[in-house]
Order: structure tokens, then C-alpha cells, then sequence
């Protein structure tokens, strides 16, 4: 166990202060859509955003429980919709592999997939042999994203105040 665990403070600190040496801004922004980048380009940015993680926490890697996953699933597939600025199943199930490790059936992704859709959060356009989703509203993809990470924080803060205790 570490003797000086970090306060959340620090981490988003840390977090920030990699991101901008990184050439990112301070303030993080979700940019949805505008992106028309090659699967390799989306890759790579999804490393480099867990490299940032994984450079502001202590540890050597974060590695994601697959129920956490899970129960994020909207979130995670509304950030990579976003990255990618379109994209289908298939490809999403690959990053789901690629960045969490996670090996979620279809039957796990698509039946979000259509909610996200049904609730106007995405759209879907059938193409040949696949149908490609995009962000259809950002701002709700934007509250999401921030409503949730808000949440995480305050459990681990909670988590760190109670530390001490033991």
C-alpha cells in the first residue's frame, strides 16, 4: 500500500499539467463530430488519452474492470462515436478490445446503441453492409459525459476520505 496516496486533486492536477505539456488545452473539450480522421488517427488518440491517465495516476497502468465498462457503456460509446465523428458496430466493439480490454458481446453493445438512438442522442444511417452512427446531440453528449465524471470523482473522493479509517 502506498504511504502518500493521491488526493483526486492532485491526479486531475497531474492529469492537466500532462495534458498541456502534451501541447492539449487546459480546458477539455469533447469535440464531437468533427472529426473525420482514419481508424489508425482515432487509435491513436485513444492511446494518448490513456497514456494521460495512466501518467497522472500511480500506478503503472489503469486497467478497467469489465462491469465498470458495463455499467459506463453509454458514455464510452458516446466518446468513441465522438473521436471516431462516425462509425459502426463492429468498429466499436474492436476499441471497446483495443483501449478497455473488454470483451463485450453485440448483444451488449447494439441494445445501447439503439437506445442512444431511439432517445435522438445519435443518428444512424444505413449504409451497404453496415449502419454508421454519429452524435446527433452534443450537448446532451456533453452533461452525460461531465455528469458521469463528476459522479466517479466524488465516489473516489469518498473512497480516499474513508482510507484513513482502516
Amino acid at each position: 500500500m502506498r504511504e502518500n496516496p493521491p488526493n483526486t486533486k492532485s491526479v486531475l492536477e497531474q492529469f492537466t499539467s500532462t495534458a498541456a505539456a502534451n501541447g492539449q488545452s487546459e480546458q477539455y473539450e469533447i469535440t464531437i463530430g468533427a472529426s473525420q480522421d482514419t481508424t489508425r488517427d482515432v487509435e491513436r488518440e485513444l492511446d494518448e488519452l490513456m497514456e494521460q491517465v495512466n501518467g497522472a495516476l500511480p500506478t503503472d497502468d489503469v486497467q478497467f474492470d469489465e462491469a465498470i465498462i458495463k455499467e459506463n457503456l453509454d458514455e464510452i460509446l458516446l466518446m468513441l462515436i465522438s473521436l471516431h465523428g462516425e462509425t459502426h458496430g463492429k468498429e466499436l466493439l474492436s476499441d471497446l478490445t483495443h483501449l478497455f480490454g473488454a470483451q463485450l458481446s453485440p448483444g451488449t453493445v447494439y441494445p445501447s446503441l439503439h437506445s442512444l438512438e431511439d432517445e435522438d442522442v445519435l443518428s444512424m444511417h444505413a449504409k451497404v453492409r453496415t449502419k454508421e452512427y454519429a452524435i446527433d446531440d452534443e450537448d446532451f453528449v456533453r452533461a452525460t459525459v461531465e455528469q458521469t465524471m463528476v459522479q466517479h470523482l466524488a465516489f473516489g473522493l469518498l473512497l480516499y476520505a474513508f482510507l484513513p479509517r482502516l
